[in-house]
């Protein structure tokens, strides 16, 4: 969620997410596919040294799923997207957040 004091984080985001647009169409023709993952809210230390609790409570109240997400989470949706599955999945930013009603 964009907020102040994070423009810099934000952009990286933003920037990541074009970059994969980007290089999906250069490296589309040789087969090769490239979207970027955008967590939610999830359980980690960079989240609860930046949160207080009851940010971090507010979250789960506006998440769909009613959680924060576990690291687990963020890695099954990145094993699908590395495996032959996904395989017509290309230049995407795929938003994990467990619903996140923002």
């Amino acid at each position: 969620m964009p907020g102040p004091g994070i423009s810099l984080y934000a952009a990286s985001k933003a920037s990541l997410e074009q970059f994969a647009a980007v290089a999906a169409r250069e490296l589309g023709p040789r087969g090769i596919t490239v979207n970027c993952v955008s967590p939610g809210a999830t359980e980690t230390d960079m989240f609860r040294d930046s949160n207080p609790p009851e940010a971090a409570d507010m979250l789960v109240g506006i998440t769909a799923l009613g959680r924060v997400g576990e690291p687990a989470d963020i890695a099954d949706v990145v094993a699908f997207l590395a495996g032959p599955d996904s395989r017509w999945i290309t230049g995407q930013n795929i938003r994990v957040t467990g619903g996140l009603l923002i």
